[in-house]
């Protein structure tokens, strides 16, 4: 059967730079569904288990951080159950995969939201480059185990939607699939975040292509320049030097409040626009546009991350590296 990729086309979008994940929630009843965030208690992605769980969806969180997790979500009220995960270990995902399989028996919504940016090179227990492991390996991984889950969701009729976070890294640079681990290459931090950003939108694109004819549709999202945790790698003289500051400590003013950044992950959720749709990459709450001369500068999305071909390379590495396989 031939699968039809969606256009990578913007559409006609209400929402869009400025809207918050609240706003794109308002109206909808996501009471019955099960959703899953990971990194659900830092940055956008508190701002996103908000949204979703002021929906009424019960939402589970996967933290590296258990305790800190409840600390910063006691607040937002809703049904969030927390549950210990760390997605540089295998034995944490696996651990994490059937604690979530003894709380439920479906998921409609997964949102893969945690990531590292920029660090120091640094290698998980089997060698494997950190940003790479832990930005897409331990995502594909953990959606391997919960794709019965996922499956179970589209089964019983639901709209069921894969959100994976990538990123204007991406733009940065691609997939070198002979050495996506840096043991030939010298280690570039930023070169590696770029890298693990662009395998994060193939892997939505070709998850979406196996997904669509059982119901499971996957979105890559960009949710743009915020001033969260996830810089903690940075100096404050490095981010100036990028532009993010001003010399007074001031923000650019592109940049986004964190509850703006969570708005396109959660419209990729939930908006019925896009049913039907899938294997694209978003921002601004809107399908973005292929990166060219006449895009904004920092804004759409390079051919390299929708490349076919490189994401079947990519998964079938990723399959390798991690040892896991989705379940026909």
């Amino acid at each position: 059967m031939q699968i039809l990729v969606s256009p990578q086309t913007p559409i006609d979008s209400p929402f869009g730079h400025r809207t918050t994940a609240l706003e794109v929630a308002e109206g909808i009843d996501l009471a019955g569904k099960t959703i899953l965030v990971t990194g659900g208690y830092s940055g956008i992605g508190t701002e996103t288990v908000r949204a979703l769980a002021g929906a009424g969806g019960q939402v589970i969180v996967g933290a590296r951080r258990p305790d800190a997790a409840r600390d910063v979500l006691r607040e937002i009220g809703g049904d969030v159950t927390i549950l210990p995960l760390d997605l540089s270990d295998p034995s944490s995902i696996e651990t994490f995969a059937d604690e979530v399989a003894r709380l439920t028996d479906s998921i409609e919504i997964l949102v893969n939201n945690a990531a590292i940016m920029a660090n120091p090179l640094t290698r998980d227990a089997r060698g494997y480059e950190s940003q790479f492991a832990t930005n897409h390996l331990g995502h594909f991984q953990l959606t391997a185990r919960l794709w019965p889950l996922l499956l179970a969701g589209a089964d019983a009729g639901n709209d069921v939607r894969v959100v994976v976070l990538s990123s204007v890294g991406h733009l940065r640079g691609g997939l070198d699939l002979n050495d996506p681990n840096f043991l030939v290459r010298e280690y570039d931090k930023w070169l590696a975040y770029g890298q693990a950003k662009t395998a994060n939108a193939l892997f939505a694109l070709q998850l979406d292509r196996i997904g669509k004819p059982r119901g499971i549709r996957a979105f890559a999202v960009h949710p743009g320049g915020i001033v969260t945790p996830l810089q903690r790698s940075l100096t404050m003289e490095e981010q100036t030097a990028m532009g993010w500051f001003d010399a007074d400590g001031n923000t650019h003013s592109s940049f986004k409040s964190v509850e703006q950044g969570a708005a396109t992950s959660v419209w990729c959720a939930l908006s019925p626009l896009l049913t039907g749709m899938g294997g694209v990459y978003c921002e601004d709450c809107n399908v973005g546009a292929i990166a060219g001369a006449e895009t904004p500068r920092g804004s759409g999305v390079a051919p390299h991350a929708r490349d076919e071909a490189l994401a079947e390379g990519l998964w079938a590495l990723s399959e390798e590296l991690t040892g896991v396989r989705f379940q026909p």
